[in-house]
């Protein structure tokens, strides 16, 4: 018997590319039901977060046009994308046997999908859609996202280089995936803790076709903040080892300081001075920032708010 076929598309403010989306997702999930890879019951979820255009009625009018192979789901507000993409995630899985996330832009390559179903089949539960290269990206761009993987894996998180959110997930691995509770939510670190036998299907990533891009510079910053705080607990142990290093150093300075004095050859140091202050306050200002990110992850975290809150669905 043919798996049944989720695929979850999170959107915000994608009036200009939903149609194209829709049209192109149709198509791959018709053709791969004609083939027998998939089941009829197949269909495409469209995840609303809070969009501020017509995205809502756009989705609204097609899952009037089409209700066996489209549904809608409006959250109350926007929520971020991770939200909306673990909305859509936890929704599908009670009648999705696999299901596989994908932007709305469509830059990630939907004819890998055939692969992703292939290594399903071969027995893994998760499949991981790769980038093989970043020649289109610019050369800001690419040094960011590339610095932003190396970082966060020497911080010790188990992440997928050049992986974003396009991936197949089995129920199972559903199911596993809903036995995480955090608020603070970073899929592309969660996923991976999952376990399960894996696989990763290459592609070379697409021109957007219209709009803009919803991550701009200060929100990619943003974003890989709240992986990194999310996952590791390194950067507080660097922040103790620091400190111990600095300590030491202070120590040897007084010594310093103790040997100059008696041998009669102290002499006022104000640049020495004015320097150890500021760079002492900075470095304190810092640290205590990194631990304010952590403290402010455990009150949402005692807070227990819902992650998202579904309006309506469609």
């Amino acid at each position: 018997m043919s798996p049944t076929l989720a695929i979850v598309v999170p959107c915000y403010n994608e009036k200009e590319v939903l149609p194209n989306t829709a049209e192109q997702l149709l198509g791959v999930v018709r053709g791969l039901s004609e083939n027998g890879l998939i089941s009829q019951k197949s269909r495409v979820v469209f995840v609303d977060d809070g969009s501020k255009d017509n995205t809502w009625e756009i989705i609204e009018n097609l899952c009037k046009e089409n209700p066996e192979n489209f549904s809608g789901i409006k959250l109350s507000k926007n929520k971020g994308h991770q939200n909306a993409l673990l909305c859509g995630l936890l929704s599908v899985k009670e009648f999705a046997d696999i299901c596989i996330s994908i932007d709305a832009d469509l830059q990630d390559d939907i004819s890998v999908i055939d692969e992703m179903l292939k290594m399903h089949s071969a027995g893994c539960e998760i499949v991981y859609g790769v980038r093989s290269k970043r020649n289109k990206d610019s050369i800001f761009k690419r040094a960011t996202a590339q610095g932003f993987y190396r970082f966060i894996s020497f911080l010790g998180a188990d992440i997928i280089y050049n992986h974003a959110d396009f991936r197949l997930m089995s129920k199972k691995a559903l199911d596993a995936l809903a036995e995480y509770k955090e608020v603070n939510l970073f899929l592309r670190g969660i996923v991976p803790m999952l376990g399960y036998k894996t696989g990763i299907a290459y592609y070379e990533r697409k021109e957007r076709l219209a709009g803009e891009s919803k991550y701009p510079f200060y929100k990619m910053l943003r974003f890989a903040i709240e992986g990194i705080t999310s996952l590791s607990i390194k950067p507080i142990r660097i922040i103790t080892m620091l400190g111990i290093f600095i300590f030491i150093i202070s120590l040897g300075m007084i010594a310093y300081s103790v040997f100059q004095y008696f041998h009669k050859a102290t002499e006022p140091g104000w640049s020495s001075l004015i320097c150890s202050i500021w760079s002492l306050c900075g470095l304190l200002l810092f640290s205590i920032g990194i631990v304010g990110e952590y403290v402010g992850k455990i009150y949402l975290e005692t807070k227990q708010r819902p992650r998202f809150i579904v309006e309506k669905k469609s």
